[in-house]
């Protein structure tokens, strides 16, 4: 029986020495990113960058929800990975860094295609009850996690994809111990998706973790 391989810092840059490159103005927003200290935990892993970019390629995806954008390094990874009639509606409560994300769109020459919503979430969810979307990408608050997704699946057209991260929750959900509520909550969450008919799902060890569902 195999086993997943461990991935050392060594392997990392072998992998990144042979697979996408990201565009100029990602890098931009990992080097901006770094300058914030310990709040850039919030942006996702180049990894993930590039696995969206592919999985919008080959799903011929057009329409996308993401909820929660941060300085937009997902976002810009999936504006990047659309075509040029394609559109992205971001999700966030922040209008400081919503304002950040918005000048590396425009600099990645890719705003035309986003619009981008400043406020609660589940009250801009509610908004959009009419709206269909090939695919949702989740990576918000993480106790509002099980409410996000219940609301993207009236979302989703059928055969579409729902994304969300940090489902591994730097490998914590694994340890039965650990009783801090975000863990908690996560573990909870995960279980609620296996459960879940109207999906298929697998979680893939990138980045912090993401689980993928196709909807039924």
């Amino acid at each position: 029986m195999g086993a997943n391989l461990e991935i050392t810092k060594k392997i990392q840059n072998y992998i990144n020495d042979f697979g996408l490159k990201l565009h100029s103005v990602q890098q931009d927003i990992i080097n901006y990113n770094n300058t914030l200290g310990d709040i850039k935990r919030m942006q996702v892993d180049p990894s993930q960058c590039h696995f969206l970019h592919l999985i919008i390629k080959i799903s011929n995806i057009k329409n996308v929800l993401e909820i929660g954008t941060f300085t937009g390094l997902s976002a810009l990874s999936i504006l990047l990975a659309l075509p040029d009639d394609g559109k992205l509606i971001a999700l966030d409560k922040n209008e400081e860094t919503n304002k950040v994300a918005l000048d590396f769109f425009k600099k990645a020459k890719q705003d035309h295609k986003i619009k981008t919503i400043i406020k609660p979430a589940l009250e801009s969810l509610n908004e959009l009850k009419n709206t269909k979307f090939d695919m949702v990408f989740i990576d918000a608050d993480k106790l509002n996690y099980k409410e996000y997704y219940e609301r993207s699946l009236d979302r989703v057209n059928k055969g579409g994809l729902i994304i969300i991260d940090n489902v591994l929750w730097h490998g914590e959900v694994a340890e039965v111990d650990n009783l801090d509520k975000y863990t908690v909550n996560i573990r909870e969450f995960n279980s609620y998706v296996s459960k879940d008919k109207r999906v298929e799902q697998i979680i893939v060890p990138l980045g912090d973790g993401m689980t993928i569902c196709r909807v039924l």
